[in-house]
């Protein structure tokens, strides 16, 4: 069966998007651009534009088009802003990011990842201005800032070192909490915070808080 993605596409972001309070117009207009199942494993294709986590291997899964919507909108980019993406994963979303932002640096822990990635965003032909490390970001050092922080794995609070990444006036996007109940935030540089909605994702590798013994 050939599938026509320019028309799931398009259903991806009126069904499925949209309803979920997702209102930018250039975040729309991404999604309705960008090809998602060029980011996606040949055998999850048909997938692409379901409302389904995606398996990308070595434990990690690509989140729903619902919640990437909600986390691209909460940043609220602008052309000149520099980004920072803490789990790079497929790279669809640093796609998102760099066609929102003026830079996007990207951090990944697994290198196979990392590289499959940089594959992705080169076949998609989306411009350079996406760079990826490999680096584990809870311990990775630099005396660079930026506009934005993008996370997209899990964390049980905050690591304080990812707010001082963060220039005057620059916002953080994290998912917190304990499974199955978390909680989406934009927290400020100065460190207040707005809570955005409920989710429950995996979380960040190496962030994940210690198992919890009920007698």
């Amino acid at each position: 069966m050939t599938i026509n993605y320019s028309h799931v596409r398009e259903m991806m972001v009126e069904q499925q998007v949209r309803p979920w309070e997702v209102l930018d117009i250039r975040v729309l207009d991404v999604l309705a651009r960008l090809p998602r199942e060029a980011f996606v494993a040949e055998s999850h294709r048909a997938l692409a534009y379901t409302d389904v986590e995606l398996p990308l291997g070595h434990g990690q899964k690509m989140m729903k088009p619902v919640v990437e919507g909600r986390t691209l909108q909460a940043l609220d980019l602008q052309p000149g802003d520099e980004v920072l993406e803490i789990g790079t994963g497929s790279g669809y979303i640093s796609a998102c990011l760099g066609q929102l932002a003026r830079e996007v640096l990207s951090l990944e822990i697994q290198p196979e990842l990392a590289e499959r990635a940089r594959q992705n965003l080169d076949a998609a032909k989306l411009g350079s201005n996406v760079r990826i490390e490999v680096a584990d970001a809870l311990n990775w050092q630099t005396q660079r800032q930026f506009d934005a922080i993008c996370i997209t794995g899990a964390v049980e609070t905050v690591p304080s070192q990812f707010l001082k990444l963060l220039r005057p006036g620059g916002r953080l996007f994290v998912i917190q909490g304990r499974s199955p109940v978390m909680e989406a935030l934009l927290v400020n540089a100065d460190g207040s915070s707005k809570s955005l909605f409920e989710t429950d994702i995996d979380y960040l590798q190496g962030a994940a808080p210690a198992p919890q013994f009920q007698l």
